[in-house]
């Protein structure tokens, strides 16, 4: 470590977007936190000098908040929190699963509030910093067997909406993070087409890029993807519901 490095937490580092995201700035120079649920694997990653281990369950507000902590007394100041943590199994989405779709959001939503709360005033008090959330293009409208995983997603990103206005009279900036298709072993899941799927190094770079030079709010990618579905996002029900409706039952 050297001195005035930045300094940036990343959690669920242990794989996806957030490995290649952590390793990222990894490269770049900055001193990053990793945290998730596989220790084994956040020790791996911090093989590399700039990568320490923290690990954590963000569904313990308690563990969030005391993991925070560590992270600020070994490496000091935080700049950005990229808060990626999140889960999925589409073929317990085909019908509507009830403890799924709790643990989904519990994970997904209700995690990355916990990890928010646990950096809120560190952050007010400092005046400065940035907090991303990672949602989901799968949160822009109801999806066909997504009644889990796209819904937590659209909460994140109301939920960075609304937060951003608070944040926002304190210096601190709040961005959402919404990945199209990125070979991930979530996406591996799927067994469907994925549109414009790309490596988790091509998110990452997206994510950099965002991050550290540009002032978005969101930061999105693919663009060939999700240009066609913000275009989506506008019409009415009337047409969205018959356009889905009509490429399911292609």
């Amino acid at each position: 470590m050297t001195e005035n490095q930045k300094i940036i937490w990343v959690t669920g580092a242990s794989s996806g977007i957030g490995k290649a995201v952590a390793e990222k700035f990894a490269r770049e120079g900055w001193k990053v936190a990793v945290s998730a649920r596989r220790k084994e694997l956040l020790d791996e990653m911090a093989k590399n000098d700039n990568i320490f281990s923290f690990p954590l369950d963000v569904t313990k507000f308690d563990n969030c908040k005391s993991t925070f902590s560590q992270i600020r007394e070994q490496l000091g100041d935080i700049d950005i929190c990229f808060l990626c943590s999140g889960t999925y199994d589409p073929k317990k989405e085909q019908e509507l699963n009830l403890e799924e779709n709790k643990f989904v959001m519990d994970v997904n939503y209700f995690g990355t509030l916990n990890c928010v709360k646990a950096v809120e005033k560190y952050f007010k008090e400092k005046k400065a910093g940035h907090i991303s959330i990672v949602s989901s293009i799968a949160g822009y409208r109801g999806l066909p067997n997504s009644s889990g995983y796209g819904p937590s997603k659209a909460a994140l990103t109301n939920f960075a909406e609304s937060i951003y206005f608070d944040f926002k009279k304190y210096g601190v900036r709040v961005s959402v993070t919404s990945p199209g298709f990125i070979k991930t072993p979530l996406t591996d899941k799927n067994e469907f087409p994925m549109p414009f799927l790309r490596s988790p190094e091509f998110a990452a770079d997206k994510v950099y890029n965002g991050l550290v030079k540009s002032g978005s709010f969101e930061i999105h990618f693919p663009k060939q993807l999700t240009i066609a579905l913000k275009f989506l996002r506008i019409l009415p029900y009337r047409v969205y519901l018959f356009l889905v409706d009509k490429l399911v039952k292609r």
